[in-house]
């Protein structure tokens, strides 16, 4: 029943929040609309009747205003437009400052607080504009000499990127850039910090701020961008100078064969552990990845690594075994899972935290998470996010083996002969690749960034935030499918219950497993936290609003890395004391403050007669300040895909192993069953990556 009810009428409830928010948006916009207008339509004033339109640079691009001026003077009219602009930053700004201009009838109105790159825009081209009806001259800035691009020096700019301010500095001659350097510490590891890393390259080929932003790092980017343009136009620059973006190429694209022992395609967890694995065994890999870095959906996990009598466990005197993980994966995976798999699974995982060692990638923090009966997930010792964290080992260990990795670069079809896969066709932005392989490794992860994919097996989840990577859209799936590949449990799409909602942010299982608890609106517990996710998914749903909060202490932040992304995003509200937090998130603070105080006695008893929780109660909540996160349940993880067996062979419609093809991680399905434990993912990716490469070898050396 329970079920039943999340899938239909709680998603329901979800989708209708969600409609009714963005139609109250839109409510707002058309009254400030309708009302600033009908008020000034008469107004006297002193500009000169007729229609002018300026531009100014925003946050994502060209920011256009155009205001009418009416017979008797006054601004009766104004229209302002920025695609590039940030939908629930400088989106829900530009109405705000609309209104306040009509209102004021100047354009010398106060900017939105958190938009200021949209506000400034704004401003400046409505003034532009009412300049041009005859309102005073606008100093748009220094200007550089006639026949010059720029007055030469070095100019330092600041905008806000997702995890927090992201610096830009230019050095400029008369007529060119000479170096761009940019510093955003707080970007996301390996999805922003790439933005970082690789923009200022591109500005300085391209000598323009007008460049694509980074597939997938698009927030990050988007702050590099408008940074660099403020600090240009503070060099007396006129942007309107510089190159636009280059239109992609139409001429035919060039050819090129290649071969190799093994080819792997993707490079998330599962492909990159996979090529590391495949070059230590002395053969000849080549990994193919479509987006123009590393990591997939491995970069977005941040709780650990399930694993059973692991070293670690011993050292911190954890009891634990093969057989309880398998049968705490079977029950919460509601044992519809190859049984096969997950016994191979759990029988490898301590295994696969040995070789973690050997490759500089440690994860010796050891502690709860939700459905695990023992402390069973590994993460890194500081606390912070698993996926990070091991991407980053990940990339130094290739790196050291030179393994080839192709980047921008899409499989498009595995090559089949025979029934036999003999390689891979790709493509990058200019060439057509045909890699003749021995033998391929499908590890394009699933296809949770892919809405008409998830639709076709799940229409209840239509419109449903995702915390994927941009990458993972099915490709292998489909690729599979078409030589013969089975599918299995591919209708079994998975919500994670904690998912801060405008920015799809994950908030890592751990920060429940170490002792964190979640309220609804009413201040009050609701379910034992640390459940699978699919039952607090549910019980959140059924809560006032379909959401739910997040509450946790100092003593939890200064354990747990992870945390401070979370606050430098501006995701975490604080309060120095339980009731101030509850008022700010507008909870009555006598009840969240009793919530809290029961909570800390359940803790000092070691027993919750309220929901029977049994874990992550090592320590309570009570060393302030305190904090809560907004959250509600996204899509986390595609559960279904490619049919394998213990060897990480792909298996056909008629239950054979289709010969040369190898598969791990999230494109394939039956090891998670119904619902994927949180820490078994990455488990998944080590253990099945290696074996995947393992069967590979040992089927190119028949």
């Amino acid at each position: 029943m329970l079920k039943r009810k999340f899938d239909s009428s709680g998603i329901a409830c979800l989708l209708f929040m969600a409609a009714i928010s963005i139609l109250l948006v839109l409510a707002i916009d058309y009254y400030l609309v309708t009302t600033a207008s009908s008020v000034n339509a008469d107004v006297a004033g002193s500009y000169t009747p007729g229609s002018y339109t300026a531009s100014a640079d925003g946050y994502g691009g060209p920011v256009d205003v155009t205001v009418e001026i009416g017979e008797k003077g006054g601004i009766s009219n104004m229209t302002v437009t920025g695609e590039g602009e940030t939908p629930d930053v400088g989106g829900m700004a530009i109405p705000l400052l609309r209104n306040a201009i009509l209102t004021k009838q100047d354009a010398d109105v106060d900017a939105v607080t958190g938009a200021t790159f949209t506000s400034d825009a704004v401003k400046l081209a409505a003034a532009e504009a009412l300049a041009q009806a005859g309102g005073p001259e606008v100093d748009s800035g220094p200007k550089a000499p006639e026949g010059d691009l720029f007055i030469p020096g070095t100019y330092t700019e600041t905008a806000t990127g997702f995890g927090g301010p992201v610096d830009v500095t230019i050095t400029v001659t008369e007529d060119k850039l000479e170096e761009v350097k940019i510093a955003g510490d707080q970007e996301t590891e390996n999805i922003g910090s790439f933005a970082v890393d690789m923009l200022d390259d591109r500005i300085m080929e391209a000598q323009s701020p007008h460049i694509d932003a980074l597939t997938g790092a698009t927030v990050t980017s988007n702050a590099i961008l408008a940074a660099t343009r403020k600090a240009m136009r503070d060099a007396g620059a006129d942007l309107n100078a510089f190159p636009a973006k280059e239109e992609e190429e139409v001429a035919e694209k060039g050819k090129e064969e290649l071969d190799t022992d093994v080819v792997i395609i993707g490079a998330g967890g599962a492909g990159m552990t996979a090529a590391i694995n495949t070059a230590q065994a002395g053969k000849d890999v080549i990994l193919l990845e479509k987006m123009p870095y590393a990591g997939g959906n491995t970069t977005k996990a941040t709780g650990g690594m399930n694993a059973a009598e692991t070293h670690y466990q011993a050292e911190q005197g954890i009891d634990d075994s093969v057989e309880q993980f398998v049968e705490d994966t079977m029950e919460g995976g509601h044992n519809i899972n190859d049984k096969d798999l997950v016994t191979t699974l759990a029988e490898n995982s301590a295994e696969a935290i040995d070789w973690l060692d050997s490759i500089g990638a440690p994860l010796p923090k050891v502690s709860f998470s939700g459905g695990a009966t023992n402390a069973r997930i590994h993460a890194p010792e500081d606390g912070s996010g698993v996926g990070a964290y091991l991407v980053t080992s990940l990339l130094k260990k290739m790196d050291e083996l030179d393994i080839n990795v192709m980047y921008d670069t899409k499989a498009t079809s595995l090559i089949s002969k025979d029934g036999t896969v003999t390689g891979v066709k790709a493509e990058s932005r200019d060439t057509e690749y045909t890699i003749n392989a021995k033998a391929v490794i499908l590890a394009t992860g699933g296809f949770g960034n892919n809405e008409d994919m998830i639709v076709k097996y799940r229409k209840d989840l239509k419109g449903t935030v995702t915390t994927s990577a941009p990458g993972i859209t099915g490709d292998g799936i489909v690729m599979a499918e078409d030589v013969g590949a089975d599918l299995v449990d591919i209708e079994q799409i998975q919500l994670h219950p904690t998912v801060e909602q405008k920015t799809s942010m994950l908030i890592t299982e751990s920060v429940r497993g170490d002792g964190a608890i979640l309220v609804n609106q009413d201040g009050k517990r609701f379910t034992d936290e640390l459940l699978t996710r699919d039952v607090v998914s549910a019980a959140e749903l059924e809560q006032p609003g379909s959401y739910a909060y997040i509450i946790f202490d100092q003593r939890l932040r200064d354990g747990l890395k992870a945390i401070e992304k979370y606050v430098s995003t501006g995701i975490t509200v604080q309060g120095d004391t339980i009731e101030e937090l509850a008022e700010k998130i507008d909870v009555d603070p006598a009840t969240l403050a009793e919530t809290l105080k029961n909570w800390n006695q359940y803790v000092a008893d070691q027993n919750d007669p309220d929901f029977g929780r049994t874990t992550g109660m090592d320590h309570d909540l009570s060393q302030a300040p305190f904090y809560a996160i907004k959250i509600a349940p996204g899509i986390h993880h595609t559960m279904g895909g490619v049919h394998i067996d213990t060897d990480a062979r792909v298996i056909d419609k008629d239950g054979n192993p289709i010969p040369g093809l190898f598969a791990a991680g999230e494109v394939v399905g039956g090891v998670h069953g119904g619902n994927r434990l949180g820490g078994n993912a990455v488990a998944d990716v080590v253990v099945f990556g290696k074996i995947a490469s393992e069967s590979a070898v040992e089927y190119c050396d028949k």
